[in-house]
């Protein structure tokens, strides 16, 4: 079965998983929060979060046939080597995504953190799509390519200087950087997610994200206890663990719509999505301070993403990934 999704829907598509990306950084990093302190509590909230995910997105391809088709064709394709061992590996880049979003939110808000995301996004997209990384053909860095990256950057320094002017230290702009890493490393796992879905489908890749990223989220947990820390109590509030939900839905969304945009025009589209959810839960959050060169920040984002869409053509339509 191929999917029905038409190719102008998936746009507004891409945007709302740019929403769930924005709202997922704000449950796992209010949950580490409520767990505990340092490293392992934001490494527990990512485990707690990719954990869920994987359970949740185990009992669709079991129950499906979809699902279940998609899971033969990966096993299949691992079979023959039509997929290779490190494409596979795209789970990789969430887990580092979550753990992020439990390390840093709490102390630079979502919007920065998203912000300094979207930039390491846009740049590392911009590198993805030119060298060919992803699921499609290479395509060269255009005008409408470079002046996303470069609102990008305008962007995130703008945020930056923004959290300097009210009060930010050295520990909060390096946390500015650990999500401007994290944006590079989204971009990688786009391109390989989008390389698996093309051959197996989005429901079997999405396991296969939630596998890899759980399985390297327990690592690093076992890791976090030989450094400063406390996990304390879990918390019943029931959204706080709504994390692995929001992490399907984008990952699914993008997985597909990759095959008809590319690296680069799916990840404006979710920056869009991000950086506006983002600006309106650090506005209505009394706890977090949000001064006119933020503000400023998210428009020049929301901007180059216009911009950037304008000058950009849709790349080349490939084949329809199996559903």
């Amino acid at each position: 079965m191929t999917t029905t999704v038409p190719r102008i829907a998936m746009v507004p598509l891409m945007v709302l998983a740019g929403a769930l990306v924005a709202l997922q950084s704000r449950v796992n990093g209010a949950l580490a929060d409520e767990i505990g302190s340092g490293l392992r509590s934001g490494v527990m909230a990512a485990v707690i979060s990719f954990g869920s995910g994987l359970a949740v997105i185990s009992v669709v391809v079991v129950a499906t046939g979809s699902g279940r088709a998609s899971m033969r064709r990966l096993a299949h394709a691992r079979a023959v080597r039509r997929l290779r061992w490190y494409e596979l590996l795209g789970g990789l880049g969430g887990a580092f995504f979550v753990a992020s979003q439990g390390i840093a939110v709490g102390t630079i808000g979502v919007a920065m953190f998203i912000v300094a995301f979207t930039a390491g996004q846009s740049l590392s997209s911009l590198v993805v799509d030119h060298l060919g990384f992803g699921p499609g053909l290479a395509q060269r860095a255009s005008t409408g390519r470079a002046v996303a990256a470069a609102f990008a950057i305008v962007a995130v320094l703008l945020k930056a200087l923004d959290q300097i002017e009210t009060g930010a230290t050295w520990v909060t702009l390096g946390l500015a950087l650990l999500a401007f890493a994290t944006g590079i490393a989204q971009a990688v796992q786009q391109a390989l997610n989008g390389r698996v879905s093309k051959v197996v489908g989005s429901p079997a890749t999405t396991w296969n994200n939630f596998l890899v990223g759980t399985a390297a989220l327990l690592v690093l947990l076992a890791v976090s206890f030989l450094v400063d820390g406390r996990i304390g109590e879990l918390p019943t509030t029931p959204w706080l663990y709504l994390g692995g939900v929001l992490g399907i839905g984008f990952i699914m969304v993008a997985a597909i719509a990759v095959h008809a945009y590319g690296v680069l025009v799916l990840g404006l589209c979710m920056i869009a999505g991000q950086v506006v959810t983002a600006e309106v839960l650090d506005v209505i959050d009394p706890a977090v301070t949000v001064g006119p060169l933020g503000i400023a920040g998210g428009v020049v984002a929301l901007v180059g993403v216009a911009v950037a869409l304008l000058l950009t053509p849709p790349a080349p339509e490939l084949d329809t990934p199996p559903a």
